[in-house]
């Protein structure tokens, strides 16, 4: 794998380090990070280097982008691309103690923590985030930039898309499509369709705006009353 530099100092690129460690692969060199304030600190006993910019002087490591949200991980994606960290120079992070069996398929610069299992034939994208417990069934696949919280659960055949976000312990259908940037909220278990850009949430998820519009008419349902 050799050296290398975690982008974000953030919880998330703690877990990072720690998994990296359990698996004996403590190769992180230093954290990037536009803070002014955590430069020269450490994080987990390793430095902040300095800011996003200074990516170019070290043209010999690899890169991992720990920031939580995918919007954000595609955002620095783009800037490091702007300063010549290109495909090729992502590292991909497996913890040890995940399932990941042949016939499936990691893009590069993504990160899978502890017991993570996958079954057959899932397909994740680049600079997917998958947090712990997270078990992904048969034939799913994840688009770059998607992001999975801790114990979500999804069915054979589910298709999350660029940078949406699922809740932690939230489940999905088997063969149900999590559109583009779309959040499905925590414990939500859906059994639709998920459109691109919706925020969804309950048992059996809906729409999160349909349900603010169903508390006001029942407010207004109980003054006419």
């Amino acid at each position: 794998m050799g050296q290398l530099i975690l982008v974000a100092a953030s919880g998330l690129a703690r877990e990072v380090l720690a998994s990296l460690r359990a698996a004996g692969k403590d190769q992180v060199v230093g954290f990037l990070d536009d803070d002014p304030a955590l430069a020269g600190t450490l994080q987990g006993g390793v430095p902040v280097l300095g800011p996003l910019s200074e990516a170019g002087k070290y043209p010999d490591v690899r890169f991992v982008i720990c920031a939580g949200k995918g919007a954000i991980r595609e955002r620095i994606a783009y800037q490091l691309a702007d300063l010549g960290v290109g495909a090729g120079r992502f590292a991909t992070v497996i913890a040890a103690t995940a399932t990941v069996p042949d016939g499936t398929a990691v893009g590069e610069g993504s990160i899978l923590l502890a017991n993570v299992v996958l079954t057959a034939d899932v397909r994740v994208g680049r600079h997917v985030v998958i947090m712990p417990q997270v078990t992904l069934t048969h034939d799913c696949e994840l688009e770059d930039f998607a992001t999975l919280t801790a114990g979500v659960s999804l069915g054979g055949g589910v298709r999350i898309g660029r940078g949406a976000y699922l809740g932690m312990n939230s489940s999905v259908r088997e063969r149900r499509t999590i559109g583009a940037g779309a959040t499905v909220g925590m414990g939500a278990a859906v059994v639709h369709d998920v459109p691109s850009g919706e925020t969804w949430v309950g048992v059996p998820a809906r729409p999160l705006a349909t349900m603010g519009r169903e508390a006001d008419r029942r407010v207004e349902l109980g003054r006419l009353g």
